[in-house]
């Protein structure tokens, strides 16, 4: 976790990474001492500065520049002008922070916008890519060196499969040996997306959208392209080539006409459609990472739940369907460096997606009042997050009440009016809005047959996506009992993601499985 911080002989705020020591493996651990060596040597103004690493018993602080000017896209899309020399301009400090880690023998292997931030700083200044302030001007800083490696010159070797799907160079991909060359082909992709506002490769299905990485297969489609400048695509096609050896260097980019001489060479016509795309490709990006997220939860809180019913080991969470699922997603981290694992064939394509548990609670149910209602079973130390998921609890038993009782106000209340869904009434389909669950609200006399009806909600996980958004995985049992005395019972899988705006909770995606046959029962025999 990330907290902020004070230094008390200055007054000045800084950001600590909190990891504790506790959890890691010995592998592990070397990963932080690599993140940590890596951090101190790279001083520069486009770079989220380390300034101390402490070590304590349980316990590794890692002290960073304090960032809070947001991701750089995100900046981008409420800007009130954004042209093709403002994409140079933020292209060129990114190529600026890249060359300094490759003068260092660092390779970052994980460049994409959300590793771009704006940062703070009295008048202008700018983490993937954060933003230094929220300031008009504030500079570009690279942050999150977790995938940073260290090499010698120019070497090229095989590092284990590391990085974001959509951001992946070919030899990632054909388990080739790499190096520097990784990182430009990443700033290719993010020099496409800064100028149209989507990506040059995309596709649901993981093997295709590798297949086209692989095959450097992108292009420049009309209308939107037709307004960008020659030489701006002259530069992607040099950032994306194929063959590493013939790739452009960072010190060769930044000395390109379209970066060096912007204001001759680049366009300065403001670009609505870039920020219109930019806007749905951010809300995709931050879905995806929810639904990803759902999509892990639930399904090792599904295998923990089977293991407790039938007392077995249960199911791997390596699941390939899973994580052929997860890997298309163009902003998931991936690693997999056991470079062991090489030589037995290993399909890196599906490499395991490393998941922090650190922020999982597990609560049990209880029911009281003909109400539905979830108790905590397990604490953590820290208040806000405590707080936070007590709120989850609280919101999902009202939801919950409201769709068990037909109060349509109380759902639409809590529910964000472009919520998503995937339900069995939808027949596989991903819905958007309350109109698709309004309809059984407005139908619920009818619906609701049975006189009495009962919600259990077993062994609830709790999963925080960081200050403003948060998981939870529960198993459903609905009782009912018919008008002829018979009692039924039904189970479904359900997940909810929760994201907090203007200081209030809303539901904006939920999952849930197709519900076992209905089993009755005969009341009298009970």
């Amino acid at each position: 976790m990330v907290k902020r911080c004070v230094q008390r002989h200055t007054g000045l705020e800084f950001a600590a990474k909190i990891i504790n020591t506790k959890k890691l493996s010995a592998r592990d651990f070397q990963k932080l001492e690599r993140e940590a060596r890596i951090c101190r040597k790279l001083q520069h103004p486009n770079i989220v500065r380390l300034h101390d690493s402490i070590q304590e018993e349980s316990f590794h602080y890692l002290v960073f520049d304090l960032v809070t000017g947001g991701e750089l896209f995100e900046d981008i899309v409420a800007r009130e002008f954004y042209s093709e020399a403002d994409a140079s301009h933020c292209i060129q400090q990114i190529l600026e922070s890249v060359n300094h880690c490759h003068s260092n023998g660092v390779v970052h292997r994980d460049l994409k916008p959300e590793n771009l931030i704006l940062s703070e700083k009295p008048k202008s200044q700018p983490e993937n890519l954060l933003l230094a302030s929220k300031t008009k001007g504030a500079a570009v800083k690279l942050a999150d060196f977790g995938l940073a490696i260290e090499v010698q010159g120019d070497q090229q070797a095989w590092f284990g499969f590391a990085g974001t799907p959509g951001y992946l160079s070919p030899e990632v991909l054909k388990k080739e040996p790499y190096g520097k060359p990784v990182d430009i082909w990443a700033c290719g992709v993010i020099l496409y997306i800064l100028l149209v506002g989507y990506p040059p490769f995309w596709d649901e299905d993981q093997h295709r959208l590798y297949a086209q990485i692989k095959a450097g297969a992108y292009d420049y489609p009309s209308p939107e392209w037709d307004t960008v400048t020659p030489e701006a695509k002259n530069l992607i096609n040099q950032m994306l080539t194929v063959n590493p050896a013939k790739r452009i260097r960072a010190e060769e980019a930044l000395k390109h006409p379209w970066i060096c001489q912007r204001e001759r060479v680049a366009s300065v016509f403001h670009r609505q459609e870039t920020v219109d795309c930019l806007k749905k490709f951010n809300a995709r990006r931050k879905l995806k990472g929810a639904i990803l997220t759902t999509m892990l939860v639930s399904r090792n809180f599904s295998i923990g739940a089977k293991s407790m019913v039938k007392g077995s080991k249960g199911e791997s969470s390596n699941d390939p369907k899973v994580l052929s699922k997860a890997s298309t997603d163009s902003s998931t981290t991936l690693e997999e460096d056991d470079v062991k694992d090489e030589k037995k064939g290993v399909d890196r394509s599906s490499t395991v997606i490393a998941r922090d548990t650190t922020e999982d609670t597990k609560v049990n149910h209880v029911r009281t009042g003909g109400c539905v209602s979830i108790r905590s079973m397990a604490s953590t130390s820290d208040p806000a997050s405590s707080a936070r998921k007590s709120d989850i609890v609280r919101l999902t038993e009202q939801i919950l009440d409201a769709i068990n009782t037909g109060d349509l106000e109380m759902y639409t209340k809590f529910s964000d009016p472009n919520l998503t869904a995937f339900e069995p009434e939808a027949l596989g389909n991903l819905v958007e809005g309350i109109q698709f669950h309004r309809f059984y609200f407005d139908n619920f006399s009818v619906l609701k047959q049975s006189r009495e009806s009962n919600v259990t909600i077993l062994s609830p996980h709790v999963h925080l996506l960081g200050p403003e958004a948060a998981s939870i995985a529960y198993i459903k049992v609905t009782q009912t009992i018919d008008k002829q005395g018979n009692a039924h019972t039904q189970q479904s899988e359900e997940t909810r993601i929760w994201h907090r705006r203007d200081g209030r909770w809303v539901n904006v995606h939920f999952h849930r499985s197709n519900a076992t046959p209905a089993i009755p029962f005969n009341i009298k025999n009970i």
